[in-house]
């Protein structure tokens, strides 16, 4: 089943946007700026916009709301019953022209878009979260319906489109504490003159920089932890060594973080107001860390909450415009300041437990996680030419092109065997597309475009747009 030359059109959309709390506010958000251009609509300078959303999800849709525009201002016709208030749903669209995501996605993931694109303009952190595999999935779905809007998993990517902080994945073990002693543990008259000799004559850089990489050195440094836990868990973790398993650690590291995350509203407080003054102090004869600079700025977002404790458990990263990372289901994170684009599988499916005013479900969220340790991987993307790179994460369900074209350039994104949606972040040029030559795309433009349409793109300024796809691999798996 191929699609028909009437449908290798490009169709223009009009896109959602969501208002969430953390997001940047008015001129400030990319997404506002995009929103607005997308959909004529004003936006207000003391709101937040969040989220761009492109796609067929239910919680955000997207509109097929006019025919392609041609670069001398008149309308192509292509086969679309459009509303002139809104707009067809692209989801109606897609199931009365089922062939427009090409025979292997039809197949495989019925009459519907595999994955959904994002913008994401972060002001403040977003929660400690996880995302659930499918089998987790449809249990929570239909189980609580209200919160859990869907049965499918949410495995995801962030690409940075300015400097981009996220917690993701738990630190590592690291063997170079496994000979600690037991009278390091805070509460020891040892401890105390331990740490305060490392900050006289070794410095920030040993203490500060490479404990917080490890989680021995965590559980030594910050003693306020060892208050919540106990020394018994503690022990744990701190007799652990290369010996043991990867499946003991987990369990160790699964019974001190639920312990963690379950402490009473007091105890979290009291911890955080002794972290707080230990650091003020420490400020006076060392330079804080940057993973201590940040669980004191996201205290103030969030006072009294355990999620600014549990920062302490995960790696700080931060990303260069034109990085990415991805995350599989079960793994937690929290996307932290910064833009970037953001595509997943096609799910609003969200478990938290720290850093929001929304609802928590810390038992579900703490024994789904995997508890692998590690710093994540950090895509630099694939060049495909001059323009183009290509980031591509173990995910069947998605890709995205990262596309910089100077004024007067050109590049052509070949045929593919599924569905593309393309976003113009910024300038703009002509694109050419399957059957129909000269379509205008300006910033804050969003197109879909049928399998198996090949699209060339000319800039008349410096052009930069985005194409999120099913992911090559799968094609190639199924060859």
């Amino acid at each position: 089943m191929d699609s028909t030359p009437s449908q290798k059109n490009l169709l223009r959309l009009r896109c959602s946007v969501q208002n969430y709390d953390w997001g940047l506010k008015g001129h400030d958000s990319q997404v506002a700026r995009l929103y607005a251009l997308n959909s004529g609509s004003e936006t207000r300078p003391d709101s937040p916009y969040a989220e761009l959303w492109m796609g067929t999800h239910e919680s955000g849709p997207s509109f097929v709301v006019q025919a392609p525009r041609a670069s001398n201002g008149v309308s192509v016709d292509v086969d679309v019953d459009v509303d002139d208030d809104v707009g067809v749903s692209l989801k109606k669209w897609i199931s009365e022209n089922p062939n427009v995501l090409g025979d292997k996605v039809l197949h495989n993931w019925g009459c519907d878009l595999p994955f959904l694109f994002k913008v994401l303009s972060v002001a403040k952190a977003l929660s400690i979260q996880a995302h659930p595999n499918k089998e987790l999935a449809r249990a929570l779905h239909k189980a609580r319906p209200d919160v859990y809007k869907d049965d499918n998993h949410k495995p995801e990517m962030a690409l940075a489109i300015t400097e981009f902080e996220a917690l993701c994945g738990f630190i590592s073990l690291e063997e170079k504490w496994d000979n600690i002693s037991l009278s390091l543990l805070p509460g020891s008259q040892f401890f105390s003159s331990f740490r305060s000799t490392v900050l006289r004559f070794t410095g920030y850089l040993y203490y500060g920089y490479e404990v917080y990489k490890e989680l021995k050195g965590v559980l030594c440094y910050v003693p306020e932890i060892i208050d919540m836990v106990g020394s018994a868990y503690a022990n744990q973790i701190l007799h652990v060594n290369e010996q043991d398993g990867e499946e003991k650690v987990k369990y160790i590291l699964r019974s001190i973080f639920t312990k963690l995350m379950l402490a009473s509203k007091e105890m979290i407080m009291k911890v955080l107001s002794n972290i707080k003054s230990r650091l003020q102090i420490e400020s006076q004869v060392r330079k804080l860390t940057d993973k201590e600079l940040l669980v004191l700025r996201l205290e103030k977002q969030y006072p009294a909450d355990v999620g600014v404790i549990s920062a302490f458990f995960f790696n700080y990263v931060k990303l260069n415009p034109g990085e990415a990372l991805y995350l599989g289901a079960d793994e937690p994170h929290a996307y932290v300041s910064g833009e970037c684009i953001e595509c997943m599988a096609t799910s609003d499916n969200v478990v938290r437990a720290g850093l929001t005013p929304k609802h928590r479900d810390v038992k579900t969220l703490c024994s789904m996680l995997t508890y692998k340790q590690g710093f994540p991987e950090i895509l630099q993307g694939v060049p495909l030419n001059s323009y183009v790179r290509r980031y591509l994460p173990p995910f069947d369900e998605f890709e995205v092109d990262r596309c910089i074209l100077p004024r007067g350039a050109s590049t052509v994104f070949p045929a593919v065997l599924g569905p593309s949606i393309f976003l113009v972040m910024a300038g703009e040029g002509i694109m050419h597309a399957g059957s129909f030559k000269g379509e205008l795309v300006t910033e804050g433009d969003v197109l879909f475009a049928p399998a198996n349409t090949e699209i060339s793109i000319e800039s008349e300024s410096e052009l930069q747009l985005y194409r999120a796809g099913v992911n090559d691999r799968f094609f190639q798996a199924s060859l």
